[in-house]
């Protein structure tokens, strides 16, 4: 059975704020890789994850951040094609890590019309 990564952790937490400049999470935050989300810094997380040496939580956790916030750029109708390609480039290349996001994002035994923006884009990756 595989181990993939289950929960963003402390550590990652700690180290993307650092590394990203991104807010701390406040002592009773329980989703903070879903409230950091930007969907105008896309671009730069992409770079930051495909140039930077991370580990698998760090990767774990920004990606995490960067679906979230391509799914807030969805519903405002403000994606290119080219940043598809270059997450779901991403979230291929390291699978491993990303199987459990994969699955979260994807809500495959939902109808569209209950699922999150970017469900139909997570379902192709994980085709």
């Amino acid at each position: 059975m595989e181990n993939y990564p289950k929960y963003v952790t402390r550590e990652a937490i700690e180290n993307l704020v650092e590394k990203l400049s991104l807010p701390k999470p406040g002592s009773f935050t329980q989703d903070w890789e879903y409230e950091v989300a930007d969907d105008t810094r896309i671009d730069e997380f992409l770079s930051f994850y495909e140039s930077s040496s991370l580990n698998e939580e760090e990767k774990f956790a920004l990606m995490i951040i960067i679906i979230g916030s391509l799914n807030d750029a969805i519903e405002k109708g403000d994606v290119d094609e080219s940043i598809l390609r270059k997450a779901k480039e991403l979230l291929l290349k390291d699978i491993s890590i990303h199987t459990n996001t994969i699955l979260y994002w994807s809500l495959e035994n939902e109808d569209l019309e209950d699922c999150f923006a970017i469900t139909p884009f997570i379902r192709c990756v994980r085709r």
